[in-house]
């Protein structure tokens, strides 16, 4: 049990449970409403007809290709911003935790408390012990354009979004 709790944590595997289902392009987006690290109430519906909603579903604050794949993110932000679209990374953390990874990384984007993976069961992001990593594009009319597992680079996801 240890050992693919261990693979998973540094990127080398999924999580030691059978593969969830994934949306599917062209399905409409599940609704959700999170709370963010700062506080605030993040809700999908609050993105409808205004812009791309980019969610990032993640193991765990702090490990080594978490924090690679958010700090690439970071580093390219500007080519998310050209494109219309917000970011939102999202795993079942504590907001304290969550405020800690964004201070020392200087992350420009929120990280979402999923308490009780609700929102990665939604998305079929959950695993038998974390999160699986998983990248979906949601379209200002709420239907998803791009769904992929792992780390894909920040160039195929912007690539993904149309342009404006």
């Amino acid at each position: 049990m240890i050992i693919p709790f261990l693979l998973s944590l540094f990127g080398i595997g999924q999580a030691a449970s059978p593969e969830k289902t994934m949306l599917v392009v062209g399905s409409i987006a599940p609704e959700f409403v999170l709370p963010s690290q700062a506080g605030d109430t993040i809700k999908l519906s609050d993105y409808s007809n205004k812009s791309y909603v980019v969610l990032v579903f993640y193991p765990g604050d702090a490990t080594p290709v978490c924090t690679k794949q958010l700090c690439a993110i970071r580093d390219d932000f500007a080519s998310f911003k050209s494109k219309n679209a917000v970011v939102f990374g999202v795993n079942p953390g504590g907001a304290d935790s969550h405020k800690s990874f964004v201070a020392k990384h200087s992350f420009p984007f929120p990280l979402l408390v999923d308490e009780g993976k609700k929102v990665s069961k939604l998305y079929g992001c959950d695993a038998l012990i974390m999160i699986q990593r998983t990248v979906y594009i949601i379209a200002p009319d709420g239907k998803i354009i791009y769904a992929k597992r792992g780390n894909p680079s920040t160039e195929e996801i912007t690539t993904a979004i149309p342009a404006e």
